[in-house]
């Protein structure tokens, strides 16, 4: 009976602190940041964060980590970029050659996430230094296959992925980016919730040996975790791509900190084992949530890191006394 309640309080409590630090800023924030026009723009600001969040929650249950992620982003927006401006040319792009580059995008990055998964199984080497290496190479093709400049493929129907409020005046109308995320969140928790492959990933974060002892072929189940985490992870950087409508090899730098701290205000354990991509979904709005009421207020950018930080903080400490109790 202890042990449900204080589940239930832990899957509560990211709900609790989007409630808390929405509140704080009805109150603080001037008028523009209640109105319905705010609250769609920090959900759209949560998306690309969120849908990231998504894939790294999987490798935090499974016990990684994955640093590598705002480097694949922005691989993933020069990839598409790249590919929608050498397929189009001076032609009208239409429907399915920005749909083919958006592809490219996600399947570079999902290229990205099996090499980070093999290395971490195969050579037995610690997540966080593979990715942390994977972080560097990645950000630096990116800037070689974009001359170190940004690349313009001009316009698509995927710049209106991101956009806003796409009838202008509805109460219903939203990004199509806040519909993938939501979508792909419950998609995920389903996965995580309902098949193998998700009592897999749990098990092996939870204690590896014993995971071995029961048959699960741990560093293949890895090296699909950190694929999917890739994979995600594009789909991210199609959305990042759509919200400046062209390729950035300098775009989501830190932007992984934002990812990583999604899924630890969210509930997630960096010991493993433990996490939530609904958590995760609430902890990237929290993060929207904060920048959005920052910005409003006027306080500085270095101010809403610290917060950020602090929370982090917080999160882990929390966790920590949850185990320890």
């Amino acid at each position: 009976m202890i042990d449900r309640l204080k589940g239930t309080l832990s899957a509560l409590g990211p709900f609790a602190g989007l409630a808390f630090v929405y509140l704080i800023f009805l109150f603080a924030a001037p008028d523009a940041f209640h109105s319905l026009y705010n609250t769609k723009t920090f959900f759209c600001h949560a998306v690309t964060i969120g849908i990231a969040a998504v894939g790294m929650t999987v490798v935090i249950i499974a016990g990684g980590i994955d640093l590598s992620v705002g480097s694949m982003i922005a691989l993933g927006t020069v990839t598409t970029a790249l590919v929608l401006e050498h397929a189009t040319g001076d032609t009208e792009p239409g429907f399915l050659l920005p749909f083919l580059a958006a592809t490219a995008g996600v399947a570079v990055c999902a290229l990205c996430g099996l090499v980070s998964g093999c290395v971490v199984s195969f050579m037995r080497i610690v997540p966080f230094i593979v990715t942390l290496g994977m972080m560097q190479i990645l950000r630096g093709i990116a800037k070689g296959l974009a001359k170190e400049t940004t690349v313009d493929p001009g316009d698509s129907w995927l710049d209106g992925v991101m956009n806003i409020e796409p009838t202008p005046g509805a109460w219903y109308s939203i990004a199509p980016g806040v519909w993938l995320l939501l979508g792909l969140t419950l998609l995920m928790a389903g996965v995580l919730r309902y098949t193998a492959f998700g009592r897999y990933v749990f098990a092996i974060g939870s204690n590896e040996a014993t995971a071995r002892l029961c048959g699960i072929r741990v560093g293949l189940t890895r090296i699909w975790v950190y694929t999917l985490c890739g994979a995600l992870t594009g789909v991210a950087s199609v959305m990042q791509f759509a919200e400046l409508t062209l390729g950035d090899p300098t775009a989501a730098t830190g932007m992984e900190l934002d990812i990583i701290a999604a899924v630890v205000i969210g509930g997630g354990s960096l010991n493993g084992g433990e996490g939530s991509v609904l958590g995760s979904l609430v902890g990237a709005l929290i993060i929207a949530v904060l920048r959005n009421g920052c910005n409003l207020i006027g306080i500085p950018n270095y101010v809403q890191g610290i917060v950020i930080g602090l929370i982090i903080i917080a999160a882990v400490g929390l966790d920590r006394l949850r185990h320890n109790s």
